[in-house]
């Protein structure tokens, strides 16, 4: 039985040492064996989110904890922005109009970035907006936003907090939470965290803190004023993914054994740039420019000619590589092909090769080869750094 080549955006593989770390023996969340692990995870992850911040650690999926970020900081009819690139900012939009609050939503085509430009003039007519909500890697399209002129561009025209969604990001791409200005940052556990799904970490700054503690929110599970009490104690306010949070310090110790966070982002940076340069040595289509691609996930076009559902079934069915199709207004026009977490320039070059495979069983004309061999140079390039 051969193994699935997972080239998914989330959930991604798990590396072996972090598949053990979750199999050792189960340990009660009220214990001083759990506050020592706590206190050291926590701290130890503060590096992939660009913080001195405490992490908080929620027993949850991403968008729980994106939604504990509104309910939190905002009250029911106050104004908010929400910037959305694709379907996962849609999911803001979402959370924001179940909980009643007013939202300007800035919306750009499928496969663009917000800009810098694009943002201040639309807060420029608004007043009195109380957050601006925005997603740092768009997974339906492989943009990466400027979060760091967004931020800029937040605090120079409004009192607005800036939150943002990392989740299909944080742990592949640089983050600087405290040096950009983001109030609270967002991530989950399936993605370039290399674990599986069910634990979300939140970081918030000082000026959130403010805000929440102001908001006196009605959430019961989702209050961040107790995961923040319990976390002075080293524990959560509820049982948490104990498993998860073992396996998350095993995914600590391997970013040390690379060479650390800045390492570990070269890396995703490296296959990003391996990927792109294979497809167009294909004449296959990216869907965004080079300015705002994503270093975790690479949104490539239909091939010209091909049946898409047909060609990814006969992939996974036939080599066993597992790509993951378009959303929305996309689906059966793009693929998508993670690049996060536990993954290297070798997958990269392997996941590359098959598709090459797949092209000739459909009669793509190509010059065989042309996708690794350009995937491999830019490998080899790096290596002479």
């Amino acid at each position: 039985m051969y193994p699935t080549i997972l080239r998914h955006p989330g959930p991604t593989p798990i590396p072996k040492k972090v598949e053990l770390a979750m199999s050792q023996d189960m340990f009660s969340h009220r214990t001083e064996e759990f506050v020592n692990l706590y206190r050291d995870v926590t701290e130890r992850v503060k590096p992939f989110f660009g913080t001195n911040q405490d992490i908080l650690l929620l027993p949850s999926g991403g968008t729980a904890a994106l939604e504990a970020a509104v309910v939190n900081t905002v009250a029911p009819g106050e104004e908010v922005v929400v910037i959305t690139v694709g379907a996962f900012g849609d999911y803001f939009v979402s959370i924001c109009e179940k909980y009643g609050l007013q939202v300007h939503k800035l919306e750009k085509k499928w496969g663009e970035a917000c800009t810098k430009e694009d943002l201040e003039a639309f807060l420029k007519p608004l007043s009195n907006i109380k957050a601006v909500f925005a997603t740092y890697n768009e997974t339906s399209t492989g943009i990466l936003n400027p979060i760091e002129q967004l931020a800029e561009v937040v605090h120079n025209h409004s009192d607005a907090l800036f939150i943002v969604d990392g989740v299909s990001c944080i742990g592949g791409a640089p983050a600087e939470m405290d040096q950009w200005g983001i109030d609270i940052l967002v991530t989950g556990s399936q993605k370039a965290m290399m674990l599986p799904p069910g634990l979300s970490l939140i970081a918030l700054s000082e000026r959130a803190w403010m805000i929440i503690e102001a908001n006196r929110s009605s959430a019961y599970y989702l209050n961040l004023l107790s995961y923040r009490e319990w976390a002075e104690k080293g524990m959560t306010p509820n049982t948490p993914a104990i498993s998860l949070i073992m396996g998350l310090s095993a995914v600590c110790d391997l970013v040390d054994e690379e060479g650390g966070f800045a390492k570990t982002v070269e890396r995703h940076e490296l296959m990003k740039n391996m990927v792109r340069e294979s497809m167009r040595a294909l004449s296959i289509e990216l869907l965004t420019s080079d300015e705002f691609a994503s270093p975790t996930i690479t949104a490539i076009r239909t091939p010209e000619g091909l049946d898409l559902a047909e060609y990814l079934g006969h992939l996974k069915k036939k080599y066993h590589l597992d790509f993951a199709g378009g959303l929305g207004n996309l689906q059966g026009k793009i693929f998508r092909f993670g690049h996060m977490g536990y993954c290297f320039p070798s997958d990269v070059l392997q996941a590359v090769s098959l598709m090459e495979a797949g092209l000739q069983d459909f009669s793509y004309r190509f010059e065989p080869g042309a996708g690794v061999n350009a995937a491999q140079n830019v490998f080899l390039s790096s290596l002479g750094k």
